[in-house]
């Protein structure tokens, strides 16, 4: 005989009144092919994002990526999380250099950047989140999900922007 023991089962529009913290819905991107850029201005990252339609305006959004990032020599590379045309997830200052989330790759090699942000865009509208990149300096080359060949066999990796409705 089976037994289905249980704590509570929450509803598809959210938790019960006077609860919070609940996943009601995600959304993901999934990016399995390369993509660059020589731009040391922000430029959308191909392919990096989504959208989302809160069910309640007071609901939190957690954003979520996790990038796989190379570069033609040591160098950083800049991230932003946008919501809309908005910066959000900035710091405080405003030096000239600032983002997201600044990534140090050295020569020949891969790094993963991951990096979470709970959002509150106050809607029920549709809401779409992308990220930007760039490069520190001129004349560097970013890379995501650079594809390698080495001896030993060929390499390849993915990337991920997830979305998920949050309630509160």
């Amino acid at each position: 005989m089976s037994q289905l023991k249980v704590n509570s089962i929450v509803p598809v529009g959210g938790l019960p009144s006077g609860s919070n913290g609940g996943i009601i819905q995600v959304v993901q991107t999934f990016k399995n092919d390369a993509t660059s850029t020589t731009s040391n201005t922000f430029v959308d990252l191909a392919g990096m994002s989504a959208t989302i339609t809160p069910s309640s305006n007071s609901n939190k959004i957690l954003v979520r990526f996790s990038l796989c990032l190379s570069t033609s020599t040591e160098a950083l590379i800049i991230i932003n999380l946008l919501r809309g045309s908005t910066n959000i997830a900035q710091p405080s200052t405003t030096p000239t250099r600032h983002g997201t989330a600044i990534s140090f790759v050295g020569e020949i090699s891969q790094m993963m950047q991951g990096y979470e942000f709970l959002d509150s865009p106050a809607t029920t509208s549709a809401t779409t989140y992308k990220l930007q990149w760039r490069n520190h300096l001129a004349g560097y080359t970013s890379k995501l999900n650079e594809y390698f060949s080495v001896s030993d066999g060929d390499y390849a990796t993915t990337s991920t922007l997830t979305l998920m409705e949050v309630t509160t």
